[in-house]
């Protein structure tokens, strides 16, 4: 490839992936034509794309943006597995694969553009956004349980004295 073309090329990655901060190297080697679109099948499903890059266009296009560090994990053959939705849902797809798809290699990833590499499975690992959001929301209502928990309890115990106060009452009445 000339110059010129691996210029083009790297700035045309550079314009794909400047707003992402979400991807994930895996390596297809080793998979079949039907395996890898069932993958990309898979992918799709997560809201997310996989697509073969070259190695060093692919580290000359990153370089002084959030993606730069996956330079590090570009060795052999690579794809990206990139989505603006939820990487941790993507990983999860991908853990799943691997263990349908002997040969796919899960490499790193990064999350969030964080500089520093995470393993895919260490991504998996981590909670998503609705996992999180429950968590707040709990802690939220928790007092909110606990302060109508101590509001009710002395009623419900008056109102089940007066219950049994008045189930009495008529039992007396028919002796």
């Amino acid at each position: 490839m000339s110059k010129p073309i691996k210029a083009m090329v790297s700035e045309e990655l550079r314009a794909r992936y400047q707003d992402v901060s979400n991807v994930c190297v895996v390596e297809l080697t080793g998979l079949s034509v039907q395996q890898q679109e069932k993958l990309r099948a898979m992918v799709r499903e997560k809201s997310g794309r996989l697509e073969v890059v070259r190695n060093s266009l692919a580290r000359r296009a990153f370089a002084d943006t959030p993606l730069e560090p996956l330079g590090k994990a570009l060795e052999g053959p690579s794809a990206l597995v990139v989505t603006q939705e939820s990487l941790i849902d993507v990983a999860k797809a991908l853990i799943e694969a691997a263990k349908e798809f002997k040969k796919l290699k899960l490499k790193q990833a990064i999350y969030d553009g964080d500089p520093n590499l995470m393993t895919v499975e260490e991504v998996s690992k981590l909670r998503g956004i609705r996992e999180l959001i429950g968590e707040v929301l709990m802690l939220i209502t928790s007092p909110g349980r606990a302060v109508a928990g101590c509001i009710g309890g002395p009623q419900a115990r008056i109102a089940g004295c007066l219950k049994a106060i008045a189930d009495k009452e008529p039992a007396a009445d028919a002796a």
